[in-house]
């Protein structure tokens, strides 16, 4: 089994990556900084590591080239922006969110198509399915990456096409907010949610290796949100 995971480099794509290799399977991770692709590569152990911009459809067709035939293709690219009050929403945030998560992933994907042979996996966020105050441009982001899910498994069959959609998960992408507001997310998080606990990376790390594994399972969203889009 071999497995591509773009957007490798840490949080959910290393945890996922981590998984695959526990799993036996011959493992590459792709991602746009080098320095993050080697740590990484240095924390994981036997991978693949590849330097490949998402968002660029020569850097990742060139990327494919390289590595050649493959099982399955997980998808953990985010742009990172597109949260805040819609009235006062940066336009241009929302645009490199857009850009970074929904046009990374689509790109990719199109680059991939010739070599990836069994499953392809997005990533959303938990934002596409909740009713949060200030997190519109998320949800569209977010709810966009998930909009494809079904037509694409119809489309592409056989290949199968699915997307988690992790909640509050403790990664490395909450090391670029205040430490006062990770602190009062995390604590509101374990409060509210019925599993009482903020996520790990490893939590949705076992639903993408589920559904890229399983073969009877296509056009599918599994929620890895600890119960955040129950309706209470």
């Amino acid at each position: 089994m071999k497995v591509v995971v773009v957007g490798g480099s840490s949080g959910i794509g290393e945890a996922t990556a981590r998984l695959f290799l526990e799993q036996g399977a011959e493992v590459v991770i792709a991602g746009r900084s080098e320095p993050r692709l080697q740590g990484a590569a240095t924390r994981l152990g036997e991978v693949r590591a590849e330097v490949a911009d998402g968002a660029n459809r020569n850097s990742v067709a060139a990327l494919f080239e390289r590595i050649g035939m493959f099982d399955h293709l997980v998808l953990a690219l985010s742009g990172g922006r597109g949260a805040g009050p819609i009235a006062s929403l940066s336009i241009d945030h929302l645009r490199s969110g857009l850009e970074g998560k929904l046009v990374a992933q689509i790109t990719t994907l199109q680059a991939a198509l010739p070599y990836v042979q069994a499953s392809v996996t997005l990533l959303s966020a938990a934002t596409a399915a909740s009713a949060l105050p200030g997190t519109a441009g998320l949800a569209a982001i977010n709810g966009a990456v998930e909009a494809l899910v079904r037509p694409l498994a119809a489309e592409l069959a056989p290949l199968r096409v699915n997307a988690v959609r992790p909640g509050v998960i403790d990664t490395p992408w909450w090391d670029g907010v205040p430490s006062e507001f990770k602190a009062s997310v995390f604590a509101q998080t374990s409060q509210t949610l019925p599993v009482k606990r903020v996520g790990k990376p490893e939590d949705v790390a076992a639903a993408v290796v589920m559904v890229a594994t399983n073969g009877f399972v296509t056009g599918t969203i599994v929620d890895v949100s600890g119960g955040a889009t129950l309706a209470r």
